[in-house]
């Protein structure tokens, strides 16, 4: 087992089977990591190294977290990235909304709660994918549907969203309702333009 802690990158989160490149019993050696206080469990099987700050330990990003638990493409989603768009939407949710290929349900990981959902995805999602999404979960972000399409519609004739682009996120990941007020969006967004 090794005796030094070199082999442990700062901030990255592990799983216990990722120990068993540097021992036999993985599983005794993330204890004895965590009691020499190298690592901080998140989870049953899942550690961080943990990484320093001016003000303390600094927390793994969800982004951290989400690579070592769920192990495949993910995409975090939901109101900080809907927010952004500028559509007037200011939801916030007590979970981290994430789409990925593997699990369902809901997760506490290092205090923070994950609500995982396997639905298809892009693997780099574009903003117009976010507006798509948004209109999926417009009830959730406490947002009319209306108020929307006529927020998309400003944002389009400013050139804030590609329209083809738009069109093609609505198409492949977006609901019959939703291809219809993107397109309502599109047609006005050409008017006031």
């Amino acid at each position: 087992m090794p005796t030094d802690v070199s082999m442990l990158r700062r901030g990255r989160v592990y799983r216990t089977r990722d120990f068993s490149q540097w021992s036999t019993n993985p599983s005794r050696l993330a204890r004895r990591l965590v009691d020499e206080g190298e690592l901080m469990p998140l989870a049953r099987g899942l550690f961080v190294h943990p990484d320093e700050g001016r003000f303390g330990v600094v927390p793994p990003t969800d982004e951290a977290i989400m690579r070592a638990f769920v192990g495949g493409p993910f995409v975090l989603t939901g109101p900080e990235q809907w927010n952004a768009l500028g559509l007037g939407t200011s939801a916030w949710f007590a979970a981290q909304l994430v789409y990925n290929t593997k699990r369902s349900g809901e997760f506490t990981l290092g205090g923070r709660r994950f609500l995982l959902r396997r639905v298809s995805f892009p693997r780099r999602p574009s903003p117009e994918w976010f507006v798509i999404d948004l209109f999926r979960h417009a009830e959730q972000a406490a947002a009319d549907r209306d108020d929307l399409t006529a927020a998309l519609a400003r944002a389009v004739a400013r050139r804030r969203f590609d329209a083809d682009r738009l069109t093609t996120m609505a198409t492949e990941y977006g609901s019959r309702d939703t291809q219809a007020r993107v397109a309502s969006a599109l047609e006005h967004a050409g008017q006031a333009a």
